[in-house]
């Protein structure tokens, strides 16, 4: 499934290229120019905690199912629900269950349709190019982890480069001269400036989605869903939204373990027993 959306979103393709470059390119510049000649034995260690931990936190994001709503077997005939749609005015309504045109099945309730995936997923929060894949109900805590770590390790390197940056040149004022060539030290100050830019861009970029995910999490609203909520209110239309607690809306992503266990990107399962079980067929009386 994962290959097959590679081939066939380029954009998803190039981004995750994109991501395992900067990576490596982080990790050869913190090593060669950062910490080998300062304090290589204790931050090279923890820096590379960081990026292994990213990594596998994409890893999962990127391969996991993001809870793809399963299609029928069989076709299924739609002509007594559409008929009924078009009297109620809400297509195929049951307790939440809704039907979807392009896929052509039953879908539970908070699933909406990927046009790139070409499939409905459960709590679709967004397609993200950076993961070449939906984030949903089952992948979505593997995204908040790859994106903490991105904002961690840009943080990370941004402090690295700064202080080491300020050493080398105070070192130099106080030897009365440089102690390299000219040409590796414009090459040097290149590497810094590109990483410093690198990590701000990312760093920033990532911290903002982090944001955004954690108040989705919290409000208990998908992006889909604050729009349509926000549609339904403008035309004085609301549905009652039982509040949760919030750590009851946390562990509904990141699972019913120790928080510790939050940072790490091993399976954990809802709180709810079944809560992601669905078959592709509701009880519908049609």
């Amino acid at each position: 499934m994962a290959s097959h959306r590679c081939r066939k979103d380029p954009c998803g393709f190039i981004c995750l290229i994109l991501t395992y470059l900067s990576v490596i390119y982080a990790d050869y510049v913190i090593i060669q120019y950062v910490l080998i000649p300062f304090w290589f034995s204790f931050h090279g260690v923890v820096f590379n905690l960081i990026l292994v931990l990213l990594l596998a936190c994409h890893f999962k994001a990127v391969f996991s199912d993001p809870g793809m709503v399963p299609l029928p077997e069989a076709a299924i005939d739609f002509s007594d629900l559409r008929s009924q749609s078009s009297r109620n005015n809400d297509r195929g309504s049951c307790e939440g269950w809704t039907l979807c045109n392009r896929c052509e099945t039953y879908r539970p309730p908070r699933a909406h349709h990927c046009r790139v995936c070409q499939r409905c997923v459960r709590r679709m929060d967004h397609h993200c190019p950076w993961i070449n894949n939906c984030v949903g109900e089952l992948n979505q805590k593997y995204f908040i982890q790859f994106l903490f770590y991105t904002g961690l390790s840009s943080l990370y390197c941004i402090a690295l480069v700064v202080v080491t940056w300020v050493w080398r040149f105070r070192g130099e004022r106080e030897r009365g001269g440089e102690s390299e060539t000219a040409a590796s030290k414009h090459f040097i100050i290149a590497h810094y400036i590109i990483l410093l830019a690198e990590s701000i861009l990312f760093g920033v970029f990532v911290m903002v989605i982090f944001y955004d995910q954690l108040v989705s999490i919290i409000s208990d609203e998908t992006p889909i869903e604050q729009v349509r909520n926000r549609l339904m209110k403008d035309k004085g239309a609301s549905r009652p939204h039982p509040r949760k607690p919030t750590l009851a809306l946390l562990r509904e992503v990141f699972g019913r373990g120790s928080m510790l266990c939050w940072l790490l990107p091993l399976h954990s399962s809802p709180p709810m027993a079944g809560g992601i079980i669905y078959s592709a067929l509701p009880d519908y009386d049609v």
